[in-house]
């Protein structure tokens, strides 16, 4: 007997769900592949969300300063002076961007660090908006607006990293093992 059910529709609707979820990572998904997860994937990794979703989980500053290329105001900010010890994260992926051994005070109104933590986690742009020529700083697997860097920092990079406290997230020494950072540890000895 030939059966007469027909189970292609729902074949259909998978795959398009399916390619739906593929297309909707982080806050902006040109030209980006998704990631699969991995051992290195944080339990605070949000970056396969959709605008919709981040919107929902982020407060506006932090929606608007790394998702709409935002920039906070200048000693208004939660961590412009901080001077506790730990790892500063991207607010969306949760890959780890700077460390306070490197933060020192440039007189902006914003973290300022000489290098990143791993610098394979962030990306340079050119940047000529608002009539400047700059250099912006993304996060890489999430492609969050951080801020920007600049050549009239301290040795011995001479860079300054001037970043938005809205996009990062900050881990303090006393919390990296147990939120997966404790790689990071030595650091601090």
């Amino acid at each position: 007997m030939i059966s007469t059910a027909r189970p292609l529709p729902q074949i259909f609707l998978a795959a398009a769900v399916a390619a739906a979820t593929l297309f909707a990572p982080g806050c902006d998904a040109r030209d980006k592949e998704k990631p699969t997860a991995s051992p290195t994937t944080r339990p605070t990794d949000m970056s396969q969300l959709s605008k919709d979703e981040l919107k929902k989980k982020l407060t506006p500053i932090q929606y608007q300063v790394a998702c709409e290329n935002g920039t906070e105001r200048p000693f208004q900010n939660e961590y412009w002076d901080n001077h506790a010890a730990g790892i500063y994260v991207d607010l969306i992926s949760g890959e780890p961007l700077f460390a306070s051994v490197h933060k020192f005070d440039s007189g902006t109104g914003w973290p300022s660090f000489w290098q990143a933590l791993k610098k394979e986690n962030v990306v340079e742009k050119s940047d000529s908006a608002h009539g400047m020529a700059r250099t912006e700083v993304r996060s890489k697997k999430s492609d969050a607006h951080l801020g920007h860097v600049f050549p009239d920092g301290p040795k011995p990079t001479g860079l300054r990293y001037c970043m938005n406290s809205a996009s990062m997230r900050f881990i303090p020494v006393a919390k990296l093992k147990d939120e997966g950072y404790g790689e990071f540890l030595d650091l601090f000895k």
